[in-house]
């Protein structure tokens, strides 16, 4: 598969016949490969049984990290399934060594479920949170963090890209600075993953999740979580079960030695081998090729909206991704999304619950959040911009 062959492409998402799709951070449409696999195990579950289906689809699932492993530079070992990006994060966040005192550093545009368990922790542990500020492009200001460490800073957790925008927060340089002042650091790659090449090696991150459903193109429930193994005794999962640990004598349990300690035993099954074939498919085309293609992409989207009548773009960042946010001037943002699914266009809405920092900074109550991925065309974006400027 070529990232040039947009016909060969488009033909492995038939979807594209008779829509448009400008929702893939929500859930993008899964490629016939990634489909099919799916299907044709829960047949295969119906033929002869779950455990017995689990069973053929072995060298499948041990794929899933060998996959992984090359999408972000990994090892096999560091990568665990879990059943998505939220969970993910929490298996990692609440199993840190964090005491009474210490504090946490992130960025307002953190997602909201990350954002409250901070302040669940908060609340049970006594620590505190501190906002690193914003630099005029609207991103983590990186020259800024040395001044917020403290003796007790022992974290510093950031999204990539924020669910409410084209923002592309720069963790390259953030990881620096954490490894300088010996700091954990954990990166949500919830949006990048699958749009975004991500190194982890080179991010320097001890802990990335992400999920399957958006960019990677893979089925819903599903999800992963990266480890760095020297990091990976530092944390103590917050729960246990057969799968994660070995019962070795009566009153005595190891952890698994790898990062499945933070695995289920009981999984979707043709979920995994979904996001397995998801992650091929993405690494076939390379990452670093659909980076290019799809941030092109959403800069001519945001450059033909910018040109509207009544129209706002309201992405902030140096760098911005393939998610588009915008507002038209005298229609709310739920009534152009559903007028624009009425004409075959998917769109999604951000609304201030999810991202209460960021949007109460900016006195924003909701956006129109549209994004692109590599199988979409100029043509469609040309569509589009015809149809929000009809409404």
């Amino acid at each position: 598969m070529n990232i040039n062959d947009l016909d060969a492409i488009r033909a492995d998402t038939p979807a594209c016949e008779s829509l448009i799709h400008f929702n893939n951070a929500g859930a993008s449409l899964m490629p016939l490969p990634v489909q099919q696999a799916v299907a044709k195990h829960l047949k295969l579950e119906a033929s002869i049984g779950g455990y017995e289906a689990e069973h053929q689809a072995n060298n499948d699932l041990q794929s899933f990290y060998e996959e992984f492993a090359t999408l972000l530079n990994a090892s096999a070992e560091e990568i665990a399934y879990v059943e998505n990006a939220t969970r993910a994060w929490d298996m990692a966040f609440y199993g840190l060594p964090l005491e009474d005192g210490d504090r946490i550093l992130t960025h307002d545009s953190e997602y909201v479920s990350n954002y409250l368990a901070l302040m669940q922790q908060a609340k049970r542990r006594n620590l505190h949170i501190d906002l690193i500020p914003s630099d005029e492009h609207g991103q983590v200001d990186v020259s800024a963090i040395g001044e917020l460490i403290t003796d007790r800073t022992k974290l510093i957790a950031i999204t990539h890209v924020p669910t409410q925008g084209g923002l592309v927060n720069p963790v390259k340089e953030i990881g620096k600075v954490a490894k300088e002042h010996g700091l954990i650091y954990m990166i949500d790659a919830c949006q990048s993953a699958g749009q975004i090449v991500l190194d982890v090696k080179e991010l320097q991150c001890d802990v990335l999740t992400g999920t399957g459903r958006k960019f990677l193109r893979g089925p819903r429930g599903t999800g992963f979580l990266y480890v760095r193994k020297a990091f990976l005794n530092e944390l103590d999962p917050p729960f246990v079960d057969l799968h994660s640990a070995d019962w070795i004598s009566d009153d005595k349990f190891e952890f698994a030695s790898t990062t499945k300690r933070f695995e289920n035993w009981e999984s979707y099954i043709a979920g995994r081998v979904g996001l397995m074939h998801a992650v091929r498919y993405a690494n076939a085309l390379g990452v670093a090729n659909i980076e290019r293609r799809v941030f092109s992409l959403g800069k001519t989207l945001r450059e033909q909206l910018s040109t509207q009548k009544d129209v706002q773009v309201h992405d902030l960042g140096l760098h911005q991704c393939g998610i588009v946010t915008l507002t038209k001037k005298g229609l709310d943002a739920n009534k152009l999304v559903d007028q624009c699914r009425e004409a075959g266009i998917n769109l999604s809405v951000s609304t201030f619950t999810s991202a209460r920092l960021d949007f109460g900074k900016r006195n924003l109550d909701s956006l129109v959040r549209s994004s692109v991925h590599y199988f979409n065309t100029e043509d469609e974006i040309d569509r589009f911009v015809q149809v929000v400027d009809s409404l």
